[in-house]
């Protein structure tokens, strides 16, 4: 018995000395607004689902202003499945014609959204549901490709009703689907849509959850994890082919993101437990961060 008290003792003093040494991100980032593009494992693993959550809802218990953006890839392609059609792709784009866009704006809107705001009212935080239609968020228009259909790409954000619910302590959780002018629906990349909330936002933080480690100059050794690099740096990967396939679009939407206002962008790896925290409130972080060259912290 006197070993298990000690055992104890040792770990709430643990507990209690990690949270004295979050103290200063704690205070740096309250009242600053960081949106989180929530994807990848992270939405499909349970155990990694309660993990993201719960980091989001400890976040806005200290006072950081969260946003959430999410897609829901993996959701589609199962419905479409149950509807006997084929998920089809061109060029990284989801082929999205009428039938395809009325299962899209489905899961995405009356399902993954709800699932998320639910959870994360349950787990203390009262969040609200939104799409880009909601309160003109987001205005949209054809991607422009031949042959993806409704497929969109963000014209302008009207950050007015997230403002409003993040000032009086909700979480905005966003779905990536927005229309145009005359109301038709289209479905954008999540990364693209929280890019360009953040910069609407003027964001402190750009987070994209993912499902590799960050930024690797060498993509099979994990060891070459870049910590931290300028645009230019981001750039110059692109070009050289370090950076390729999936990594490109995201790494593009951080460029984006800082070029308009917001402080830093993050690239992390969601199917670590708690890589949300890991990453905002310890000095050395987890993934990959890109920041504009004149940063300082």
């Amino acid at each position: 018995m006197v070993i298990e008290s000690e055992y104890i003792k040792e770990r709430e003093a643990t507990r209690v000395r990690v949270l004295s040494e979050a103290l200063p991100y704690i205070q740096k980032f309250a009242n600053r607004t960081i949106v989180i593009k929530y994807g990848g494992a992270a939405m499909k693993d349970n155990n990694l689902k309660t993990g993201v959550i719960r980091d989001i809802v400890f976040l806005s218990c200290v006072g950081v202003r969260s946003v959430v953006v999410h897609g829901g890839g993996p959701e589609i392609n199962s419905w479409l499945s149950k509807l006997n059609i084929e998920p089809q792709f061109k060029d990284g784009l989801r082929v999205t014609d009428a039938t395809t866009m009325d299962v899209v704006e489905m899961v995405l809107v009356g399902r993954v959204n709800k699932e998320l705001v639910s959870l994360i009212n349950q787990a203390g935080t009262p969040a609200v549901g939104l799409c880009g239609k909601d309160g003109n968020l987001i205005k949209a228009r054809p991607v422009g490709r031949e042959g993806v259909g409704f497929v969109g790409e963000v014209t302008s954000v009207d950050t007015g009703l997230v403002e409003s619910l993040v000032d009086s302590g909700y979480v905005p959780v966003i779905s990536s689907v927005a229309a145009d002018e005359n109301g038709q629906a289209y479905n954008i990349n999540a990364d693209t849509v929280a890019g360009e909330i953040a910069a609407a936002l003027q964001a402190e933080k750009l987070i994209l959850l993912t499902d590799t480690p960050g930024i690797l100059e060498d993509y099979h050794d994990p060891s070459t994890l870049l910590t931290k690099l300028d645009i230019q740096k981001a750039r110059n990967l692109i070009e050289r082919g370090i950076v390729s396939g999936g990594m490109i679009p995201k790494v593009n939407c951080c460029i984006r993101s800082l070029a308009q206002g917001v402080r830093a962008a993050h690239i992390l790896d969601g199917r670590l437990p708690h890589s949300l925290l890991l990453e905002i409130l310890t000095d050395e972080g987890i993934g990959s961060m890109i920041v504009a060259s004149q940063y300082q912290e």
